[in-house]
C-alpha cells in the first residue's frame, strides 16, 4: 500500500509495473511521480489515504552477458560518466537535454536565474545560438517547477522550427497555433475549455495572436513564461504601421504582469532609431524606456546589463578555453551584364536614392537622416538583386505611399 514508503524527492520507486522518480510535493498526503522514460504530460499523483496503490524502492537487474570488447566498455564507460554528469550538475535542466550546450551559451541562463522574474533580453548575433539559450531556460524553469507552461511567439514561418527545437533538443512537447492549424486544434478542445489555455505548451504566430479578435484571449490564458523571437518586430513603430503596431500593443500588454518570464530574441534589437530600441527595453523593465542611452549612469548601466546580453560570434569564437568553429564566409565577386531595360530601371533609382541622400537638411535629427541613408541603400541592394525584387519593393513602396 501507499503507507508502505515514505518516499523522498528525487528517489526511484517501482509501481504499477513501471519506475518511477519522485517529484516535491506540497501535500503530504499526495505522492507526486514522473515516469523515468516518460515527461511531465505522464506525472501521477498517488493519494496516501486510498491506499489503493503499491509504492516499493526501485530495484534494476545487473547486466547479463560480458562486455563485447575494450572499445565497447569505453564507449558504456563514457556513457555512463557523461549521463551521471548531466544529471549531477549545477542545472536540473542539464540531464533532460538531447544536446551538449557550449558554456558561451550558459551565460544568459546564469543571469535569469538570478533574476526574481525572468525579463531578458538576449541579441546575440545570428549563429551563436539564440534558440539554445532560450531552450535551456525554459527548460531550467520548467525543471524547477517555477513555471507550468510556455508560448513561443514568433513569424508564422519559424513556427514548425521552434517545435521541433524544442522537441528534439528539450523535449518539450508544444503545439502550433496558427491560421493553417488553429481550426484543427480547436476541434480538440472540451466545452469551456480555450485553444489558449488547453495545451500545455504554445507556438503561437505572432500575426494570429496579434488579431483584436484574438489578443484578449490570449493575454487572458497567457503562459507564465513567454518567449518573443524576432522580437525587434515588437517595437514601437515611428511610422505608421497598424501590423507593427498590434505587435508592440500585445507584448507590451504580456509584460504588464509583473510576475511574468518574458524573453526577448533579436540579432538586431537597434535600428538605428533610438525610440524603438527603447520601447523594447521598456517591455523588460518599464523605467527603460526613459533612459537617455548617451548618458547614461553607472547604476542604469549595471542595471540594463543585468537584462541585456548582445555578443558577436568574434565575442564568443574563444570562450573559457573552448573554441566554436564558426563557418567563415567566403565572398565573391562576378560582374554581369544589365539589360537596356534593367539599366535604365537602375539608373532611374539610383538618381532617386541619390536625391534621398542629398536632400538631407541639417533641421533633421540624426535618427532621420540615418533613415533616409539606409533605406535608399536598401532600395539600391533590392533593384539590384533581381528585376522581380525590384518590382516587388517598388510596388509595397508605391502602396505604402498612396496609403
Amino acid at each position: 500500500m501507499t503507507e508502505t514508503l515514505n518516499p523522498t524527492p528525487g528517489s526511484i520507486v517501482s509501481c504499477r509495473s513501471r519506475q518511477w522518480v519522485v517529484l516535491p510535493s506540497e501535500n503530504q498526503d499526495l505522492i507526486r511521480l514522473r515516469p523515468i522514460s516518460g515527461n511531465e504530460a505522464e506525472i501521477t499523483g498517488l493519494y496516501r489515504q486510498l491506499g489503493l496503490e503499491i509504492v516499493e524502492p526501485a530495484t534494476f537487474p545487473l547486466p547479463q552477458g560480458e562486455v563485447q570488447d575494450h572499445a565497447a566498455a569505453l564507449l558504456l564507460m563514457d556513457a555512463a560518466r557523461l549521463l551521471l554528469r548531466s544529471g549531477a550538475g549545477p542545472f536540473r535542466c542539464l540531464g533532460r537535454l538531447s544536446l551538449r550546450p557550449r558554456p558561451y551559451q550558459l551565460v544568459p541562463l546564469l543571469m535569469a536565474l538570478r533574476l526574481e522574474t525572468v525579463r531578458l533580453l538576449i541579441a546575440d548575433d545570428v549563429g551563436i545560438g539564440k534558440t539554445i539559450e532560450a531552450g535551456l531556460i525554459a527548460r531550467e524553469l520548467l525543471d524547477r517547477g517555477e513555471v507550468k507552461r510556455i508560448a513561443v511567439l514568433c513569424p508564422p514561418h519559424l513556427c514548425d522550427q521552434w517545435q521541433l527545437e524544442l522537441q528534439e533538443k528539450f523535449h518539450i512537447d508544444a503545439v502550433v497555433v496558427r491560421s493553417g492549424t488553429a481550426s484543427k486544434l480547436e476541434r480538440d478542445v472540451p466545452n469551456g475549455s480555450h485553444i489558449f489555455s488547453y495545451y500545455k505548451h504554445l507556438i503561437v504566430s505572432l500575426d494570429y495572436a496579434k488579431a483584436e479578435r484574438r489578443r484578449a484571449s490570449f493575454i487572458t490564458h497567457c503562459p507564465d513564461l513567454v518567449i518573443v523571437d524576432e522580437a525587434h518586430t515588437c517595437t514601437h513603430p515611428v511610422s505608421k504601421s497598424a501590423s507593427q503596431q498590434q505587435r508592440h500593443q500585445l507584448i507590451q500588454e504580456i509584460a504588464q504582469k509583473a510576475e511574468r518570464h518574458l524573453l526577448l530574441l533579436t540579432a538586431t534589437p537597434h535600428s538605428g532609431i533610438e525610440e524603438s530600441f527603447l520601447s523594447l527595453l521598456g517591455l523588460l523593465v518599464p523605467e527603460f524606456e526613459r533612459l537617455t542611452l548617451d548618458s547614461l549612469t553607472e547604476h542604469d548601466r549595471d542595471k540594463l546589463a543585468s537584462h541585456f546580453i548582445q555578443r558577436r560570434r568574434a565575442d564568443v569564437k574563444q570562450w573559457l578555453g573552448n573554441e566554436t568553429p564558426f563557418p567563415e564566409r567566403e565572398s565573391q565577386e562576378h560582374p554581369y551584364k544589365l539589360s537596356k531595360e534593367y539599366r535604365a530601371l537602375f539608373e532611374d533609382v539610383y538618381d532617386f536614392a541619390r536625391g534621398l541622400v542629398k536632400t538631407t537638411t541639417g533641421e533633421m535629427s540624426y535618427a532621420q537622416r540615418r533613415g533616409r541613408y539606409w533605406s535608399a541603400l536598401a532600395l539600391i541592394r533590392c533593384v539590384m538583386s533581381s528585376p522581380a525584387a525590384a518590382i516587388a519593393t517598388l510596388s509595397r513602396q508605391v502602396v505604402k505611399t498612396a496609403s
